[in-house]
């Protein structure tokens, strides 16, 4: 058994002072160059491995059973020793310790022996280190820290037992520990400060571990943060052993620096955690981008089976478990060689959405040979992420009918970095098309799903420039199938018209003024309200008044969510495959379309038959239907929606200010756009805009 150290009162009061000069000295000197070349001198490796890690849970053991007693000892409780945990009685522990024995022997010897006769902490400190020239520096502190965790260890077993057992009540007396407990309240103070400065050494040795442990292959030691850790740990391990000397040499009167010892330690520790943090964000970033690298790889060069793409999307961690469009678990493997959308969005995307790709999804599809699936891939912020959060996605992930994630952390975050990097997603959701043999057909398959539906599949790029080069701007293109009554509207002739917008005065007048002119010219006239974008709840409110007042039909909140996201991934799809307002005339149209809705005023469009059209912001319309008596000669002679367009065309309109407002992320923003109203090209300006209604 190593020497205990001891700690009479009456013996070591009287070089209390000694070691206060010591240690203020040392606090002032440690840290210059000249000191850092003596620490710095005593090392020489002699390539010993030693696995420190299974000790230093031994030593963690044992201090952490003595700190929360040393109260209890204080006040004279009755002594009670708990099992430490399995670890010690490891074989891993037992063969580290096999070899090591002797030395950490030494190492009690030389504390007890130099405190014991008052030595000097510094040349005491020196002389450890030279000790252990030949071990790396975590070494050198774990295996100090194991000699002072057996001596002080053995201390406080005396400590704990003497008031209940005979042997140990002898000990005791013979090492004058009677002392300790009769003066337990001025020596409280004191013990306090030790147990800080025991919880700042073990800290400090962790982090001195951690460094050592950090993985080569993607972080260098000879460059910062790394390089700059090492240089403060011969330091770091000075403190160390300077610090177990402290407290085995401990008397009421080093109470004070105790504390300040306590708090060198702690700046240490503190300081080397910061750096460590350093590593492992610097680590972190050579792991993603080496897996962001990997990703790009296997994806950009198709394995011909889409499960080995499938497989990398998810966290090696992570068994590759989804939830089938029955929320019951099944392998990934159910996705293997079929098509795939991955569909990609934040906890954002609209019910709209969902229930609209809901529609294509389990209608056509199913009846026909298309065999597609559908993956939810959910984008999220993993730093703020909540309760809240959690249940958000329960909620989505609960009314979608096709594949989800089990939870949006099972995503690889290299395969979030490639999703927004080189997919383009940042808020609006994407849906990537993967064939059988995992090559991606096309970045963004919701546009064209929009325009198209089911029509479209297989999805690819190749698929959706063959449809755009045979479309042309007509009404079915326009509405599509959201007015089921449209083909006996267009069957018997009549003029339909559709307009938006959240003015409803403008709404009122707009649509009495064009009923009256439909009857002064005895024509059938249908009109049908579609809201404006991304105002929800203000159209519900119209959508209900123009119902109540019986001004025209009105659609509901789906419908007015698919007009308009179809008008912009028409916009989009163009500007994808190369298309200008110059040379076509679809995007030319939709873009007005969409520079109509981005003004707060409204707009019309009339058709008569598929593609006879005339369009006006609400302005210019209006005037024009309140001053029919200027054009309804022309109108009998012409008919209505050519006399319109002539008479749009003489209006003057010196002073306007026409607005387009994009999502950011929709595939691409076109770089020249040219005023609906007057030609000219429109100013840029960004935009960041968060409606809550």
């Amino acid at each position: 058994m190593a020497a205990p150290i001891s700690f009479s009162l009456s013996s070591l009061a009287s070089k209390s002072q000694q070691l206060v000069r010591n240690e203020r000295r040392m606090f002032a000197a440690s840290d210059d160059g000249a000191m850092m070349k003596q620490i710095q001198s005593t090392h020489a490796p002699g390539g010993r491995v030693v696995d420190v890690k299974p000790i230093l849970q031994v030593i963690e053991n044992v201090l952490h059973h003595i700190i929360p007693n040393i109260d209890h000892a204080m006040k004279g409780g009755t002594g009670h020793i708990d099992a430490l945990n399995d670890l010690t009685t490891s074989s891993a522990v037992d063969g580290a310790l096999d070899a090591l024995a002797y030395i950490v022997h030494k190492i009690c010897c030389e504390v007890s022996c130099k405190c014991s006769g008052g030595g000097d902490a510094h040349a005491t400190t020196m002389g450890i280190l030279n000790m252990l020239s030949s071990y790396s520096w975590d070494a050198k502190v774990v295996l100090t820290l194991a000699a002072f965790a057996v001596n002080f260890g053995e201390f406080w077993l005396i400590v704990q037992l003497c008031t209940s057992n005979s042997l140990a009540k002898s000990v005791a007396l013979l090492k004058q520990l009677p002392d300790l407990l009769e003066h337990s309240p001025t020596l409280k103070p004191h013990f306090d400060a030790l147990n800080k400065l025991i919880n700042a050494m073990i800290d400090v040795t962790k982090c001195i571990v951690e460094f050592t442990e950090l993985p080569s292959e993607f972080i260098s030691i000879d460059v910062p943060p790394l390089s700059t850790a090492m240089a403060h740990i011969p330091t770091a391990t000075y403190w160390i052993i300077w610090s177990v000397v402290a407290c085995a040499a401990q008397i009421t009167g080093l109470a004070w620096e105790l504390s300040s010892l306590a708090h060198k330690v702690s700046s240490i520790h503190e300081h080397l955690q910061s750096l460590l943090h350093l590593c492992y964000e610097r680590i972190d970033e050579k792991k993603l981008l080496e897996a962001f690298e990997d990703f790009k790889r296997t994806i950009e060069t198709p394995p011909m089976d889409n499960l080995k793409i499938l497989l990398k999307i998810f966290r090696k961690e992570e068994t590759c478990y989804l939830l089938n469009p029955d929320k019951t678990e099944v392998l990934i493997d159910v996705l293997r060689r079929k098509h795939v959308l991955l569909l990609i969005s934040d906890l954002d995307i609209s019910h709209e959405e969902i229930r609209v790709l809901e529609a294509l999804y389990k209608g056509e599809r199913v009846s026909s040979e298309l065999n597609y699936e559908i993956l939810w891939l959910p984008i999220v912020d993993r730093s703020t992420w909540n309760d809240g959060y959690e249940q958000k996605f329960l909620n989505l992930k609960s009314i979608m009918s096709w594949y989800t994630v089990k939870h949006p952390f099972a995503i690889e975050p290299a395969v979030i970095k490639y999703i927004m990097e080189v997919w383009g997603f940042v808020k609006k959701p994407i849906a990537v098309t993967l064939d059988p043999q995992g090559k991606v057909l096309c970045p963004n398959a919701l546009n064209m799903m929009w325009i198209w539906g089911n029509s479209a599949f297989p999805f690819s790029s190749e698929k959706e420039e063959s449809f755009l080069k045979v479309e042309a701007w007509t009404l079915e293109l326009l509405v599509d199938r959201l007015e089921p009554n449209l083909p006996t509207w267009v069957s018997q002739q009549k003029v339909v018209c559709f307009y938006g917008g959240v003015q409803m005065e403008w709404i009122e007048s707009f649509t009495t003024a064009t009923k009256g002119v439909a009857k002064a010219l005895d024509i059938g006239l249908e009109m049908v309200y579609v809201g404006k974008n991304n105002a929800k709840e203000r159209v519900k409110k119209i959508t209900g008044l123009i119902k109540e007042k019986q001004l025209s039909h009105a659609w509901e909140d789906e419908n007015v969510w698919f007009f308009w996201n179809r008008l912009e991934s028409m916009l989009y799809s163009k500007t994808q495959h190369g298309k200008t307002i110059e040379n076509d005339v679809i995007k030319q149209e939709v873009m007005t379309m969409l520079a109509y809705d981005g003004s707060e005023n409204g707009w019309a469009v009339f058709f008569t038959g598929s593609d006879e059209m005339v369009r006006a912001n609400g302005e210019k319309v209006l005037s024009s239907m309140k001053s029919f008596d200027e054009w309804e000669k022309l109108a009998k002679q012409m008919g209505f929606i050519p006399a319109l367009r002539k008479h749009l065309d003489g209006i003057t309109d010196d002073h306007h200010c026409t607005r387009l407002i994009l999502p950011g992320n929709g595939g691409g923003i076109p770089e020249r756009v040219q005023c609906a109203e007057c030609g000219r090209p429109m100013e840029m300006y960004f935009m960041y805009r968060c409606c809550v209604e």
